[in-house]
């Protein structure tokens, strides 16, 4: 017969081993749920991982595409040019040994018409303060020496001319003589600045070397007075001035070809 202390302990060991089960499916039932939620979320790690993995290679592979086709891509087209096609004809290559002896009425006014392809550059002479490099552009003028002639240089960048009066069309080419440098005290030119609307010769650099080529200034360009300013370029022809200058140079450095088409068709001196 079992005694009322043997029946409390029987309770409570089943009491007891009821708890241990419970605990044990619960532990048990625990570690299901977390295997479950581990499992699901590897899946979703792995799956985010791999989206996003596969995200940044497109990415990678757009940029390196576009890196890779972007030195190899058309260069973007260039403003349609402003100017008509040249007038028949071709560049003389005459020379000359010496300065043209003077010829002009230097108290008389001169002016000077560059008929281009671009526009009629009309520029008023300076002759009395000037008078070897009007002299000479009469002179070369006369001989068809600028006809059909490429204006060969364009600056955007620190000056801004058109340089023009090469018949070879490389920089170096010249009448075959040099004249002397003139008017590099004219009262227009201040604090080392050729005002725009200026037409100067070019030289090497060195003194009395100016020869056929000369500039055009379109914006106040900061310049040492080493330059002959022998001319005044005419409102008109200074809106086809700004117009050569607006479609700017071939190189994208500032300093190059003009992309307008720029040729002299005919250079005419008169006396007014």
């Amino acid at each position: 017969m079992v005694t009322q202390e043997q029946r409390k302990r029987q309770l409570a060991r089943e009491k007891f081993l009821r708890q241990q089960q419970r605990r044990t499916a619960a532990r048990r039932k625990a570690r299901v749920r977390n295997s479950v939620i581990a499992s699901v979320l590897g899946v979703v790690l792995v799956g985010s991982l791999a989206l996003y993995t596969s995200g940044v290679m497109k990415d990678d592979d757009k940029a390196s595409a576009s890196a890779e086709t972007t030195p190899s891509a058309a260069p973007s087209s260039k403003a349609p040019d402003p100017c008509d096609k040249a007038a028949a004809g071709k560049v003389k290559t005459e020379t000359w040994k010496k300065e043209p002896a003077m010829s002009i009425d230097k108290s008389a006014k001169y002016t000077m018409k560059l008929a281009t392809t671009c526009g009629e550059i009309d520029i008023a002479l300076k002759t009395s303060a000037a008078p070897h490099t009007v002299n000479s552009f009469d002179f070369l003028a006369n001989k068809g020496f600028f006809d059909h002639t490429k204006c060969h240089r364009l600056t955007t960048n620190g000056i801004y001319v058109l340089q023009c009066g090469d018949p070879t069309g490389s920089g170096s080419g010249g009448p075959g003589y040099t004249i002397p440098d003139e008017n590099l005290k004219d009262k227009s030119l201040k604090s080392n600045v050729y005002p725009a609307g200026t037409v100067a010769m070019a030289n090497t650099g060195q003194a009395h070397t100016g020869g056929s080529q000369f500039f055009l200034v379109y914006q106040d360009s900061q310049l040492p007075p080493s330059y002959t300013p022998f001319g005044t370029i005419s409102e008109s022809g200074m809106k086809v001035l700004k117009k050569i200058a607006a479609a700017g140079e071939s190189t994208g450095a500032g300093d190059g070809a003009p992309n307008a088409t720029v040729v002299i068709n005919k250079a005419t001196v008169s006396k007014s």
